[in-house]
């Protein structure tokens, strides 16, 4: 994520989406949305029964077994903003996994879905039928189109977006108070409204147009909803891993939470490959091996969800995991895999960069010096991440100091 995208995560990663609902040795945990909202169908049981398994089925990626469940609810409630809000998760999870290579091929169908939810939402708004979802559907519908549109570097867009969503978050937790789901959207801004000018000064005069922020009640909103929320505990787990990765960088917490979303929902692909970046982050690397290597297996059995930009991210990191054992024929391997599953996206990804660099270095371990001078051209070429450029340089002139 670039440092503008940083920055603009305070104004669209801050409101309540209904995300995925929580369950424990396959029993749901209902604790949110017992008590009635007025003007919400949220409440329903007939409508939580279906949404608990077909979002289960989403959070698995099996798409078609959810869509199949998303239809049936679409179909009871045909004028209510709920129906294309679900059919665009399905899309959306279809979406985030390949956000790394910039695969826009499924942009025009979400968006489609996102233009339903606010049609839906004015129509129900304007005749007072459920007056608390067309706030509620808008606002979640204006978050995920912001996160996508910051992903495309629409910048503009994409902040409008954000505002827009703020404009309902804090109306929305005052609905029910004891409603751990409600309380996700102030929980984050709590956090990164404080969080995001600390670590980016650029914002700070911005927040004089905003609430102030506090990150402990924040992070406190977000572990009861983790804790608590039907629907979005596993939004929030997923927002206090990235905090405790990113922000306030901690091993332990951030291992629990994606453990908990990976032993969720073990057919997730996404959170997989998670846990096994923040193993190897933090130096577990046998542990990091045995998660990519279990990536790359289900990848070769054919499960849902495991596409090739998440599984290309295995090979790298099994790739840096051999490199740093001095396995190096292994390693060129794993990198050469890499590049393969990436070849066919035009998108320079920080895996495709990165892995560039770094088969260099092997290469030039392997005496192979020509090839290991071409790779790291080849990056001053790409995109830069992470000094990327700097490297290659360096890797260069040690190149043309040590000659052939």
């Amino acid at each position: 994520m670039s440092k503008r995208s940083q920055i603009l995560v305070l104004f669209l990663f801050v409101l309540p989406i209904p995300g995925v609902l929580a369950q424990d040795g396959g029993e749901l945990r209902v604790r949110a949305w017992e008590n009635k909202v007025e003007g919400s169908i949220l409440s329903d049981p007939w409508l939580l029964n279906h949404a608990d398994e077909a979002l289960a089925h989403l959070y698995n990626m099996r798409y078609q077994s959810a869509d199949s469940l998303f239809d049936i609810i679409a179909e009871a409630y045909p004028k209510h903003p709920i129906g294309p809000f679900l059919k665009s998760l399905t899309i959306w999870w279809q979406i985030l996994p390949t956000l790394t290579v910039g695969d826009t091929s499924m942009d025009k169908a979400f968006l489609n879905q996102m233009s339903q939810v606010f049609a839906l939402s004015r129509a129900a708004e304007d005749d007072q039928r459920y007056a608390f979802d067309a706030k509620f559907f808008s606002t979640a519908a204006h978050g995920f189109r912001g996160r996508l549109l910051s992903d495309r570097e629409q910048w503009l867009a994409a902040a409008q977006d954000g505002k827009q969503a703020l404009d309902h978050i804090f109306e929305i937790a005052q609905a029910d108070t004891t409603n751990a789901d409600l309380l996700f959207g102030v929980g984050a801004y709590d956090y990164f409204a404080e969080a995001v000018p600390e670590q980016y000064p650029l914002v700070r005069p911005l927040m004089f147009f905003f609430p102030d922020g506090d990150k402990e009640r924040g992070l406190a909103r977000l572990q009861r909803a983790a804790r608590d929320g039907r629907f979005v505990a596993a939004e929030a787990a997923y927002f206090l891993t990235m905090i405790y990765t990113v922000y306030e960088p901690n091993f332990r917490k951030a291992l629990d939470n994606v453990t908990m979303l990976h032993t969720r929902y073990p057919g997730n692909a996404l959170f997989h490959v998670m846990l096994g970046r923040i193993q190897f982050r933090w130096g577990q690397r046998r542990a990091a091996g045995i998660s990519f290597s279990s990536v790359v297996s289900r990848y070769e059995q054919g499960s849902a969800g495991y596409v090739k930009p998440l599984v290309s991210q295995a090979h790298y990191y099994l790739a840096r995991n051999a490199l740093r054992v001095d396995s190096v024929d292994v390693a060129l391997e794993h990198f050469q895999m890499a590049l393969d599953l990436e070849s066919g996206y035009s998108h320079d990804s920080f895996v495709r960069v990165m892995t560039t660099l770094y088969r260099g270095i092997a290469l030039q371990a392997n005496g192979r010096n020509d090839e290991a001078a071409h790779a790291f051209a080849r990056v001053l070429e790409m995109h830069e991440y992470s000094s990327s450029h700097e490297r290659a340089r360096s890797q260069l002139d040690l190149l043309d100091g040590g000659g052939e």
